[in-house]
């Protein structure tokens, strides 16, 4: 449950809907640490860890669209008297890369034929009912802003950040070790340069990740380039993971 005993009054005082606006959850009740432009402010989903996880996402920090679906999410199931200790696996599938960002991810993976090694008919069914082959996380694991706009991993890098860094070493490290066999996809150019890192220092294998796989954001306007040109290099890691 992590830092979830900490917020759950908090959250519970929220009016009851299905999202929130920048003004309800941008506050000085769910800032958790902040540094001259930069701001790190608490969400719920990505608390849940799963440790037997075949494939594992990897995004740079949840945007506010997630941040504002997973505490809706832990609202809906505080009215509902859910364990607090249930409400983080929920607030995960709920609102991981939620919306058109899934989607994408869906239709890239559906491309490389990743559906066919796990015998499923579409990667969309990682995201319902057969989640129990995927763990998706962030290398930040809560909302972060640079001057109120979703960080992308830029100015400041993450690598050259303290603040961040912390964040990095204390969430992300345990997870990536623990789950250095899953095929990794990280999603873009910014986490990629961190798993590289890992790979030099022996934190994960260079093998068993797809680099080239690009960020899904509809803001990305090279996505559709980058994987094209990267898609025979990404199944041929695909087919030499599972093989």
């Amino acid at each position: 449950m992590a830092r979830l005993v900490e917020y759950i009054d908090k959250i519970a005082e929220l009016p009851l809907k299905e999202s929130y606006s920048r003004d309800e959850l941008l506050t000085q009740e769910f800032l958790l640490a902040n540094e001259r432009r930069l701001a790190v402010y608490y969400c719920t989903h990505n608390e849940y860890v799963n440790p037997n996880a075949k494939v594992f996402i990897v995004g740079i920090t949840p945007g506010f669209q997630q941040m504002s679906k997973s505490i809706a999410v832990a609202r809906s199931l505080i009215e509902e008297r859910f364990p607090v200790s249930d409400i983080p696996y929920f607030c995960k599938r709920e609102a991981r890369f939620s919306g058109v960002l899934r989607n994408h991810i869906i239709e890239m993976l559906d491309d490389l034929g990743l559906q066919n090694w796990l015998s499923l008919e579409s990667c969309s069914h990682l995201f319902n009912e057969k989640d129990n082959l995927l763990h998706t996380t962030s290398l930040i694991p809560y909302a972060v802003f640079n001057d109120g706009k979703n960080y992308t991993g830029h100015n400041p890098k993450i690598l050259k950040n303290n603040m961040l860094l912390n964040f990095l070493k204390s969430y992300f490290e345990p997870q990536a070790a623990m789950l250095r066999n899953a095929l990794v996809i990280p999603l873009g150019k910014s986490v990629e340069e961190i798993m590289r890192v890992y790979v030099s220092e022996g934190l994960l294998e260079e093998n068993n990740i797809l680099f080239g796989f690009p960020h899904p954001s509809g803001a990305n306007g090279h996505r559709l380039q980058q994987f094209t040109s990267n898609k025979d290099k990404m199944k041929n890691t695909i087919t030499g993971f599972f093989q």
